[in-house]
């Protein structure tokens, strides 16, 4: 009996401890590692941020994953407008370890309104992994390997468009585009907005005055009629380098107001709070007290800012580049690649073209979701509501 009781208060004893060192752990955490915890509490955030982590990582390694070329080197001219290719492991003739496609031959005659068209056979084509195929360079290492690939010929798991070039390939690297151009015009706007809204909360007065004269300018300006109006301005010799630089310092500079802001509210709120006025008196400056002191103190919210307004730039490049006044081909964006789908003859006949357009949704929702969990988890008062 005695042994039991003894046993009995080692467990609670020990489960106090633990509670204890629990409660220690959470009143001497960082800022970053209340907010991590919070976040991770929330299952939608969680399932989202694992999603866009797949789609940075398939961006970053496209040319790895990539069967072919996305541009003109890797079009395959036997297989024009073809429908997706997708591995199978069973067919009529019995089933097989390795996965395979089937042979195709072209087709053209009454029964397609003579158009051509693609027919498998049933001569069976079986997938290889890592295989040998174009050259690419990764992070200043030359490359030749795939992720897979067939033994004669090509592949095409989500078709072909009216060039010939495979749509996965296509996909993999217009990710990596948008989310380049995303990327550098939050950098622009991210900077943009921490000085100006920095500088007109510090000082106020007259600065202020002008400085949000400025912030309601960019805010309202129609972005839709600038494009325009910018895009009959643009060389028609850029290259694809100088036109995606363009478009991603435009965004940049469009993009700052509503941070802006908020820094503004923020450095206006904590200007005369006792830590910046005893760094005032120990000789700091005012750049070292925007920079070191003010701009610290809120730097969660800052990046749960850039998380959300991540999209908007995503969004923002595909819509130009979708009606034709941001990116072109030869460049492969999310937005070069919705302009196919605006055909015709796509909808009737070449449905596949559709296939990047919910991978598109689906990034976009993750943001929003990663997005919409840091900002509770960065609020320390989101579990109270």
């Amino acid at each position: 009996m005695t042994s039991l009781f003894a046993s009995f208060f080692r467990k609670n004893a020990k489960a106090a401890q633990a509670e204890q060192q629990r409660d220690d752990d959470y009143y001497t955490a960082g800022q970053y590692k209340l907010i991590w915890d919070r976040f991770r509490r929330k299952r939608s955030a969680m399932i989202a941020l694992a999603i866009l982590l797949s789609f940075i990582l398939s961006g970053i390694f496209a040319p790895f994953l990539s069967p072919y070329s996305p541009n003109s080197a890797g079009r395959n001219v036997t297989y024009v407008n073809g429908p997706p290719q997708i591995p199978q492991f069973c067919d009529a003739a019995g089933c097989s370890f390795r996965p395979f496609i089937h042979k195709f031959e072209r087709h053209r005659g009454a029964d397609t309104n003579f158009r051509w068209v693609t027919r498998p056979t049933d001569e069976r084509n079986y997938l290889t992994f890592l295989p040998q195929g174009w050259g690419y360079s990764m992070f200043g290492i030359a490359m030749d390997r795939h992720l897979f690939g067939v033994e004669e010929g090509q592949i095409h798991v989500f078709g072909t468009d009216s060039g010939g070039k495979d749509i996965l390939s296509r996909m993999l690297h217009s990710i990596g585009v948008s989310l380049a151009v995303g990327t550098i015009g939050v950098l622009i706007s991210f900077v943009l907005a921490l000085i100006i809204g920095g500088v007109a909360g510090y000082f106020g007065g007259w600065i202020d005055t002008v400085l949000q004269a400025l912030m309601d300018t960019v805010k309202t300006v129609p972005t839709i009629p600038l494009f325009m109006a910018l895009a009959a301005f643009v060389p028609q010799e850029w290259s694809s380098e100088e036109r995606f630089f363009f478009i991603s310092m435009l965004l940049g500079l469009l993009g700052w107001g509503t941070l802006a802001r908020r820094v503004r509210t923020h450095v206006l709120a904590e200007r005369t709070a006792e830590y910046v006025v005893a760094a005032k008196l120990c000789g700091a400056s005012s750049a070292q007290l925007i920079r070191r002191h003010l701009l610290p103190s809120f730097t969660s919210y800052i990046i749960v800012d850039l998380v959300i307004s991540f999209p908007y730039m995503v969004l923002s490049e595909t819509s130009l580049s979708f009606i034709g006044l941001g990116l072109k081909d030869p460049v492969n964006s999310l937005g070069v690649m919705l302009q196919n789908v605006t055909r015709v003859d796509v909808l009737l006949n070449h449905q596949w073209y559709f296939i990047p357009v919910p991978f598109f949704i689906i990034l976009v929702l993750a943001f929003v979701f990663v997005g919409d969990g840091l900002r509770d988890a960065a609020d320390p008062y989101s579990e109270n509501k």
